[in-house]
């Protein structure tokens, strides 16, 4: 399959939360001839047994394993929705992060979300790749392809809880500063924000500021 096809898959016509769909990893599938990877892993969701419709997640895993994972909770009626926005390297370089697998678990998650039944305005499982921020480089020629996640490429507070949302889980090691931002502005709406390491069961959160970051506020 193309790019296209894929990325209607993902975001077939009449689904809800499908345009943050981000289409810069499904443009890369056509333009390098991107096939399955053989090591795709069936996950098994541990963290939440039923699909709770006051609910969304965030996923912020490394890229692999968020597509995984969000490819088994659309077996319990979440509908992934990858916010991939790193672009490629040339061929034969090095990067900062691993778009092409990314690229390639996608294809791998599409040829199994295509067999899965989920209605039109099932609730949004963002896929991230908690690797987006890495700018380390060993040397110049390290091709970065880091980015981050801004408040426009997600749902605003008050679309999700006109939406009946008003929980978030985040599902991740540690709550990235980029994503942080925007939680904090869902926590400040009313949003009850969660969160598991993937395994246990999710445990709410109250994320607070750090005095540089009121600092830069001018709130203190």
């Amino acid at each position: 399959m193309r790019g296209k096809e894929i990325y209607k898959i993902y975001a077939p016509a009449g689904a809800k939360w499908t345009e943050w769909i981000r289409p810069v990893p499904f443009v890369a599938m056509d333009t390098y001839h991107r096939e399955l990877i053989d090591n795709w892993v069936d996950r098994k969701t541990m963290f939440l047994k039923n699909y709770q419709p006051d609910t969304a997640i965030f996923i912020d895993l490394p890229g692999k394993e968020s597509i995984e994972l969000g490819i088994d909770l659309a077996h319990i009626g979440y509908r992934p929705i990858p916010i991939f926005n790193g672009t490629d390297e040339q061929q034969g370089a090095q990067a900062t992060t691993n778009t092409y697998l990314i690229e390639r678990c996608l294809i791998n998650g599409s040829e199994k979300l295509k067999n899965i039944q989920l209605k039109n305005n099932a609730n949004p499982a963002f896929l991230l790749d908690c690797h987006r921020t890495n700018r380390y480089r060993a040397k110049e020629s390290i091709f970065d392809n880091s980015w981050d996640i801004y408040k426009q490429d997600v749902p605003s507070a008050e679309y999700f809880i006109q939406n009946a949302i008003t929980k978030i889980i985040v599902v991740a090691d540690t709550i990235q500063q980029d994503l942080k931002k925007i939680l904090l502005d869902f926590q400040n709406n009313g949003i009850e924000i969660y969160k598991t390491d993937s395994y246990s069961s999710p445990k709410k959160t109250i994320l607070t500021k750090t005095i540089k970051e009121r600092f830069e506020k001018e709130e203190i």
